[in-house]
C-alpha cells in the first residue's frame, strides 16, 4: 500500500519518553484541556496515572470517555483542542503532547491486558436490538455504548472496509487503515455484528424499521463535490476524499508518474491531500484558493506543516478550464483574480477538495427533518432526529467536523437510545402485567 510509505507524524512514545511527559503536567485544578476536548477525557488524572505507571488506569480513564481514545489521540487537531489549551502556552514551555500521551496509554495497555480489561462489565442482555447505518467514528461510538448497556447492536456498512472516515478518509501520516482497523477489531470484542458489502438505500431502510427498536444514522457524507467543468470526470482528476481512499486501500494505485499535481481548495481536506501527495514523492504540489490564505479554514499548525514539506500555496486562484492534448497530458488554465489575467500550467493529477454531497434519500425515506443545507437535523441534547424512533450524529448533521465530535455526538446518542429502550420496556412490562 502506498501509506505504508509514510512514516508516523507522532510515532509510539517509549515508557521513559512517556513517564518523563506525564511528569512535566501541573494536574491544573481547573484543566482546561478537559474544557477543551469534546469527550471531556480526564486529562489530568490519566496523565497522574501515567507518571504513576498506571497504565492501565490511564486506559481506563481515556475510554471511560471516549471509547475510540486510539485513533482519537493520533488524529485530533490536538493543537487547538487540549494541548492548544495548555497552560504552559502562556509560558516558555511547551505544551504537553497530550494526544501522544493518551496514545500511549491505549495502546500499551491494550497489549498487556486486552481490551475489555479496560471497559466495565457488559450489562446482561435488554431483549432490545439497535441497528446501525454506517461504520464511521459515531456509529461506533454509538455502537460500543450501547452494547456496553446490554443491547443487540448490528452496522450496516455498505463498502467493504469498516471505519468510514478513520480507515479510508484519515491521511496516513495521521492513522493508517491497519491501525483504524486494529481499533475497530477492539470495540467488536463487545458482541456488536458487522454487516460489510450491505448498503442500505431509501428502498431497503424500511425492512430495518421493522426488525430493529430503533435506528441510528451514521452515514457521513456522500462523493466529493466537482466543478463545472469539461473534461473533470477523466483520468487523473480525483476528488479529495476518494484519492485518499484508494491511497489507503488500493495495492495497485501507483503515483510514480505524478510529477506535478493541484489541489483546488483551501479547508483540512485540501491540506491533507497536498501534504500526503508531496510526502509520497511527487515533486511539484500546488494548492489553488479562491480566496485570501487567511480566508482558508484549514489548520494554521497543518499549512504550517504541508508548507514545510514543499507544498506551494497559491491564492485568489481558480481553476477554470482543463484540457487533454492527443497524448492524454493535462493543461489546466488558472484564473488569477488578484491579477485579473489567466495563465496556463502542465499538471498530471487535479485533486478537489471543495466539499462533499450530503446523504439525502435515505434520510427522506425515514421521514427525517433536513435543513436547508442537506443536513440531517437532530436535538444536540440526544442525537434524536424528528422521527422518534430515528437518531443520528456525525458529518451527516454537522457537515463535516473532527472525529472526537462525532465520537461525543455518538456517545450522546447513545444514553438516549438506551434511555429510550427501557421506558419501551418498562411499557411492554407494564401492559403485559
Amino acid at each position: 500500500m502506498l501509506e505504508e510509505k509514510i512514516h508516523d507524524k507522532k510515532p509510539l512514545y517509549s515508557k521513559t519518553a512517556a513517564r518523563a511527559e506525564s511528569s512535566r503536567c501541573l494536574f491544573c485544578h481547573d484543566a482546561p484541556c478537559i474544557t477543551h476536548c469534546p469527550t471531556e477525557i480526564n486529562i489530568p488524572q490519566f496523565i497522574r496515572q501515567i507518571a504513576n505507571d498506571d497504565i492501565k488506569g490511564a486506559a481506563v480513564t481515556i475510554l471511560a470517555s471516549n471509547k475510540l481514545g486510539y485513533s482519537c489521540a493520533r488524529v485530533c487537531p490536538t493543537e487547538v483542542l487540549c494541548v492548544g489549551a495548555c497552560v504552559y502556552n502562556h509560558s516558555d514551555n511547551a505544551p504537553i503532547q497530550i494526544g501522544r500521551l493518551q496514545r500511549f496509554a491505549v495502546e500499551v495497555a491494550e497489549e498487556r491486558f486486552g481490551f475489555l480489561a479496560l471497559l466495565p462489565n457488559k450489562r446482561p442482555p435488554s431483549g432490545k436490538k439497535v441497528a446501525l447505518i454506517g461504520s464511521g467514528p459515531v456509529s461506533w461510538s454509538a455502537a460500543a455504548e450501547l452494547a456496553l448497556l446490554g443491547h443487540g447492536v448490528t452496522i450496516f456498512e455498505k463498502k467493504a472496509v469498516p471505519g468510514g472516515l478513520n480507515s479510508l478518509g484519515i491521511a496516513p501520516y495521521k492513522l493508517q487503515k491497519k491501525d483504524a482497523i486494529k481499533e475497530i477489531e477492539w470495540l467488536s470484542e463487545l458482541g456488536i455484528e458487522l454487516r460489510l458489502n450491505n448498503e442500505i438505500s431509501a428502498n431497503s431502510v424500511g425492512s430495518l424499521v421493522k426488525e430493529y427498536d430503533a435506528l441510528f444514522l451514521g452515514v457521513g457524507l456522500g462523493e466529493d463535490k466537482l466543478l463545472n467543468i469539461d473534461d473533470l470526470s477523466g483520468p487523473g482528476v480525483y476528488g479529495a476524499t476518494a484519492l485518499i481512499e484508494q491511497i489507503k486501500n488500493d495495492a495497485h494505485f501507483d503515483l510514480s508518474a505524478v510529477k506535478i499535481a493541484h489541489v483546488i481548495g483551501g479547508g483540512n481536506t485540501a491540506i491533507d491531500i497536498a501534504h500526503e501527495l508531496k510526502l509520497l514523492g511527487v515533486e511539484h504540489v500546488t494548492m489553488l484558493y479562491h480566496r485570501a490564505e487567511k480566508d482558508m479554514s484549514g489548520y494554521a499548525h497543518e499549512i504550517d506543516a504541508a508548507r514545510k514539506s514543499g507544498v506551494v500555496f497559491r491564492e485568489h486562484e481558480q481553476l477554470k478550464e482543463l484540457v487533454r492534448d492527443q497524448n492524454e497530458n493535462m493543461h489546466i488554465t488558472v484564473f488569477d483574480s488578484s491579477e485579473q489575467k489567466s495563465y496556463k500550467t502542465q499538471t498530471d493529477l487535479v485533486a478537489l477538495a471543495i466539499g462533499q454531497q450530503k446523504i439525502i434519500d435515505l434520510a427522506e425515506a425515514l421521514g427525517v427533518n433536513l435543513d436547508s443545507m442537506g443536513r440531517v437535523i437532530i436535538d444536540e441534547q440526544t442525537g434524536r432526529t424528528s422521527n422518534l424512533r430515528v437518531w443520528s450524529g456525525g458529518d451527516c448533521c454537522s457537515g463535516g467536523k473532527e472525529v472526537v465530535n462525532a465520537v461525543q455526538e455518538g456517545k450522546i446518542a447513545a444514553l438516549s437510545i438506551h434511555e429510550y429502550l427501557v421506558s419501551q420496556k418498562n411499557d411492554a412490562e407494564v401492559a403485559s402485567a
